[in-house]
This record gives C-alpha cells, sequence and structure tokens, in this order.
C-alpha cells in the first residue's frame, strides 16, 4: 500500500456564509499556522494566571493576524463591507480552526463566539446524562452509623477547669 497524496486527503479550506455569500479561507502557511497556535497557547496560559510569553503576543500585536488566518477572505470581507463584529468572528473561528480542528471551528461559528452556547448548560447536561434524578438517595445500608458527638465540655481526663 502507498501513500495517496496528503493534498487528497486534507480538508484544506473552510467556508464561511455571511450575508448571502460563501467566504472560502484557505490553510494559512505553516509559518501562520505555528504563531496562531503560539498565540492561542500563550492567550490560554494568561488566561488561566500564567505568565504568557510576551514575545508571541508582542510579536502577534505587530503583525495583521486577522489578514493572515482569513488569508483572501479578508480583503473579500473589506470590499463587500463586513461588518468589525462579522470580520472579527471569521478571523477568531479559522483560528480555531487552525489551532485545533474544523469540528471545534463549527462550534465557534455556530455559537457565534458566546461561551456559554458553546456548552451546554448545567441542567441540559445533567438531563441528558441521566444525572439529575428527583428521587433522594438511601443512606448507607453498611450498618455502621457515626458517632455521636461528646458532650460539651467533657474533655480529657484529668484536666482540670480554670
Amino acid at each position: 500500500m502507498a501513500f495517496e497524496e496528503l493534498g487528497e486527503l486534507l480538508d484544506e479550506s473552510i467556508e464561511l456564509p455571511v450575508a448571502g455569500r460563501l467566504y472560502t479561507v484557505p490553510a494559512p502557511s505553516a509559518e501562520i499556522g505555528l504563531r496562531t497556535q503560539a498565540l492561542i497557547h500563550a492567550a490560554a496560559v494568561a488566561a488561566d494566571g500564567g505568565r504568557a510569553d510576551e514575545q508571541v503576543l508582542g510579536d502577534a500585536a505587530e503583525r495583521d493576524l486577522y489578514r493572515d488566518v482569513l488569508g483572501p477572505a479578508h480583503d473579500e470581507m473589506i470590499a463587500d463591507g463586513v461588518k468589525w463584529p462579522t470580520l472579527k468572528h471569521a478571523a477568531i473561528t479559522a483560528m480555531v480552526w487552525i489551532a485545533q480542528d474544523k469540528t471545534a471551528a463549527e462550534r465557534y461559528w455556530t455559537a457565534a463566539g458566546d461561551p456559554s452556547r458553546l456548552a451546554p448548560n448545567r441542567a441540559a447536561r445533567r438531563s441528558q446524562s441521566g444525572a439529575a434524578s428527583s428521587t433522594p438517595s438511601r443512606g448507607s445500608s453498611s450498618g455502621t452509623s457515626t458517632r455521636p458527638a461528646p458532650a460539651r465540655g467533657a474533655g480529657k481526663k484529668g484536666r482540670k477547669r480554670h
């Protein structure tokens, strides 16, 4: 068995529908992909209270990351007069695709970037898992019980009270 051409195996673009138009975002160069992953990692470290690599964050600020991750779709969106929130959402979706995968990018896109829409709420998770129950659980049937707390003022033997 021989290896197949990689280009035929990988889906190297995503298509983002905006206002009746489909924008194709091609896979970035290896350099842009590596820089995007480093930036997302640094941002995650900072969000968790860690110390982020300031050089990575500084380098990203110096370059036009949204233009890089969207490729030609960036200029097409600008020419079409796409609003800033839409361009930003498209770029972050592309960053999620680059750093994770197409499925994660689709979840982000569909949730419109709202974290509360990315994961089901607690009640929905419980109803799906069957974890929530209206039947109270039974107490322990091991036959053991907890020892009652000693009466107040009953200290160790031989202790004098003042």
